[in-house]
This record gives C-alpha cells, sequence and structure tokens, in this order.
C-alpha cells in the first residue's frame, strides 16, 4: 500500500504560481510512475502531467504545456509540480497518483492516490 499526501495548494491571482508537492510513504517509490490530475466542481477528474520512475520521460496536458513542470526526488519520495501562469480555469483540487508500470492519462488506471489539495486561482 502506498500512502500519498499533497501539500502546497493554495489561492493565488492569476498570472501567480504555486509549487504542490507529493509526499509517498513507500520506500521503492522510485519504482512508480507519478501523475498529478485535477478535478474541478462539476466535472470529472482529468490529467494534468506525469514523470516516468526514473524522471527521464515527463507527459503534459495540452491546456498546461509551457506553464506547468512536473519533477521527482527519488531520495526524497516526492514528487512536484511547478505551476506558473496560473489562470482561473485551474481552480480545482488537485490529485497526486502512483502505478508500477509507465506512464499513461487514463484516471482509471492508476492505482494510489492522495486526498488532493485545493487551488484557487482569481482573476
Amino acid at each position: 500500500q502506498v500512502q500519498l499526501v499533497e501539500s502546497g495548494g493554495g489561492s493565488v491571482q492569476a498570472g501567480g504560481s504555486l509549487r504542490l508537492s507529493c509526499a509517498a510513504s513507500t520506500r521503492t517509490f522510485s519504482r512508480y510512475a507519478m501523475g498529478w490530475f485535477r478535478q474541478a466542481p462539476g466535472k470529472e477528474r482529468e490529467f494534468v502531467a506525469a514523470i516516468s520512475w526514473g524522471g527521464g520521460s515527463t507527459s503534459y496536458a495540452d491546456s498546461v504545456k509551457g506553464r506547468f513542470t512536473v519533477s521527482r526526488d527519488n531520495a526524497k519520495r516526492t514528487v512536484y509540480l511547478q505551476m506558473n501562469s496560473l489562470r482561473p480555469e485551474d481552480t480545482a483540487i488537485y490529485y497526486c497518483a502512483a502505478r508500477l508500470e509507465v506512464v499513461v492519462r487514463t484516471v482509471a488506471s492508476w492505482d494510489y492516490w492522495g486526498q488532493g489539495t485545493q487551488v484557487t486561482v482569481s482573476s
């Protein structure tokens, strides 16, 4: 069982930045691909970004490409999401997720989830 705890959410004005962190409990963290997803009120959970187990491969949703950066520190068992140039439409609860296989964008394919952290962007 892998426990994931997100932090770093908050309220920011449009154009601002936030960095989310997700700490994992497992000692085998380096074996897991890690992903970030978000869910806005009344909408389905959607893929945001993901990074392979070694950090050599990343993937982004078109809506965040060029503004968000996913990274990881396997020694600290932590994955990050740096969010720049935030927009009101980025407002959502952000979740991190883990899976042992390769990075995929399908929500249902991820095995472990955190509780989420709220990000609110005002105009």
